[in-house]
């Protein structure tokens, strides 16, 4: 199965709140869709708060008292089809689905909401799925829909998630789209193997919905495969976030929120992450630098093969443990750069 649609938290949940800033106002007027409980798969368990460290007024919650750090798991699932309807039959019935988590990336947000760390965990890890056996990690979504992927990544990294985020292709695209497209700086040029077989030429790069999907899924085009793929998500993120932050798309409080209802339409969330939610997250996150983003993949040991024979990236559980421990600690970037 080809690699799926890049999910990153700040395309899925905070880019999204400059949608509207584009549009006419009769559209930003119009009713925007919400998420609910019958339409949309909920992670029905009990969240641990950890007391937060920042005190700036963007480190704060609506309610006035200090953030706590926080750890997001983004889901790109390759469904062609509708992957929330996908995973809410999976939690519903236990019955396997024809999607897989092609992506995943946790996203952690530090209290003070100045920087984002994100972890790229590669699609073939070949990992313990909880009450399921040893598979690639990206199966755990098919076998056991949201909480099932969360679960493992948690067991994996020995880390609590606060919140998960899910996109599918048709949201990234719709998404991306409704940002007017974003400039990549593409450092490895290439030509697309998929739908359009786009030409990624170095240097800036305007990319709409389609191109900038080909753009994070490509990985047969590159010697290392799938490693220079989680490399070209990585780098599509800086560029969402210096899209938004270059024109203010953050600093409107109301806006953001409204934004953010819109944008559920396209996306899967827990119960504990509704618009008002994110749309704290999103502003609290305003003033944060582009180049304050951290961006590492999960350590490997190697290639392998399964038993079936099914090629498999096998986890580095010691480089594992110092990621989970950093980040823990506060230390991801000091981790990341040495």
């Amino acid at each position: 199965m080809i690699a799926a649609a890049l999910s990153l938290v700040l395309v899925a949940v905070v880019a999204v709140s400059a949608l509207l800033f584009t549009k006419p106002a009769a559209e930003v007027a119009a009713p925007v869709p919400t998420i609910t409980d019958t339409a949309t798969p909920l992670l029905r368990r009990r969240h641990r708060h950890r007391p937060g460290t920042g005190t700036s007024p963007a480190a704060r919650t609506h309610r006035g008292t200090p953030a706590a750090p926080m750890n997001i798991l983004v889901i790109g699932s390759d469904s062609r089809a509708n992957a929330r309807e996908q995973a809410a039959h999976t939690a519903a019935t236990g019955e396997s689905q024809d999607h897989r988590a092609d992506t995943l990336m946790l996203v952690h947000i530090p209290a003070d909401r100045r920087s984002v760390h994100v972890v790229s965990l590669m699609r073939d890890l070949y990992v313990s799925i909880p009450d399921y056996g040893f598979s690639k990690i990206n199966d755990s979504l098919q076998v056991g829909g949201i909480p099932l992927a969360t679960r493992t990544v948690e067991f994996l990294m020995g880390t609590h998630i606060d919140h998960t985020v899910m996109l599918d292709f048709h949201g990234f695209k719709t998404l991306t789209d409704g940002l007017g497209g974003i400039d990549v700086n593409v450092t490895v040029p290439f030509q697309s193997t998929h739908e359009t077989q786009h030409v990624f030429t170095a240097g800036v790069n305007h990319l709409d919905g389609q191109a900038a999907l080909e753009f994070v899924r490509e990985r047969y085009a590159f010697a290392d495969g799938d490693f220079q793929r989680v490399r070209n998500q990585q780098t599509f993120l800086r560029a969402i976030l210096a899209r938004l932050t270059s024109d203010g798309a953050l600093h409107d409080v109301t806006a953001v929120r409204a934004l953010v209802n819109f944008a559920s339409g396209y996306l899967t969330v827990d119960q504990g992450f509704d618009p008002v939610g994110v749309a704290i997250l999103a502003y609290g996150m305003r003033g944060i630098d582009p180049n304050a983003v951290v961006s590492l993949t999960l350590p490997t040991a190697g290639l392998g093969t399964a038993p079936g024979g099914a090629s498999v990236v096998f986890p580095d559980y010691g480089g594992i443990a110092q990621v989970a421990a950093a980040m823990r600690e506060g230390r991801l970037p000091e981790y990341a750069g040495g």
